[in-house]
C-alpha cells in the first residue's frame, strides 16, 4: 500500500477554538507577534493573553515569533522567547520560568504516522521546565519534556526527554555533561 494524502482526514483533532477565533488570531499574530515591528513586549503579551495564553511577569518576546495557537500556551515568569522562534503548538506547550528559547528554536507538537496510508496526525505536548535553555536553531519534538535547567545545544534535536541539569547535543540529542550554574 502507498501513502494516499487524498484520504487524509483529521476529524479527531480539536483546534481548541472556532474558525472565527483562529482567523482573528492569524490576523493579529501576523500584524503584532509574527512581525518585525519593534513593538513593546507588553503589547505582545497583552495580545497573547487576550487570545487565551497564560503569560507570566517579565517575559521577553523578540520579533518574528510564530505561535500557532496561544490558547495552548503557558509561559512562566522571566522566560525569553528569541527571534524567529516557532511554537507550533497544536496542543499544550509549557515554557517554565527563566527559560530561554534562542533564535530559530522550533517546538513541534505535531507529526504524522508514516506507517498509515492516510498519514494520520500525531500530537504530543511539550514541557520546557524552569531554567532550561534551547540553543539557536534547535528542535524539540512532540511529547518531549526538557528538564529543569537542561541545555539543548545549537542545532540539536530533542526526540526524547532531556534530563534536568544536563547539557545535550546532536541529532538525536544525547547527554554530554552536567550543567553547573555559579
Amino acid at each position: 500500500m502507498k501513502v494516499d494524502l487524498s484520504k487524509y482526514r483529521n476529524p479527531e483533532y480539536d483546534h481548541g477554538a472556532g474558525v472565527l477565533k483562529r482567523l482573528l488570531w492569524h490576523l493579529f499574530s501576523k500584524a503584532l507577534i509574527h512581525s518585525q515591528l519593534p513593538l513593546p513586549v507588553s503589547v505582545k503579551c497583552a495580545v497573547l493573553r487576550a487570545f487565551g495564553a497564560k503569560i507570566g511577569q517579565g517575559v521577553v518576546i523578540k520579533p518574528n515569533v510564530n505561535i500557532k495557537y496561544p490558547w495552548f500556551l503557558e509561559i512562566g515568569d522571566h522566560a525569553w522567547i528569541g527571534e524567529d522562534v516557532w511554537i507550533d503548538n497544536l496542543v499544550m506547550v509549557k515554557v517554565g520560568a527563566s527559560s530561554c528559547l534562542s533564535q530559530g528554536a522550533m517546538l513541534l507538537t505535531g507529526n504524522h504516522d508514516f506507517s498509515k496510508a492516510t498519514f494520520n496526525l500525531i500530537t504530543g505536548s511539550i514541557v520546557i521546565e524552569e531554567g532550561a535553555w534551547l540553543g539557536a536553531k534547535t528542535v524539540v519534538c512532540p511529547g518531549v519534556t526538557v528538564g529543569s535547567h537542561a541545555v539543548l545545544t545549537v542545532g540539536s534535536v530533542a526526540t526524547r526527554n532531556l534530563e534536568e541539569w544536563t547539557i545535550s547535543r546532536g541529532n538525536p540529542a544525547i547527554p554530554i555533561k552536567k550543567r553547573t550554574v555559579n
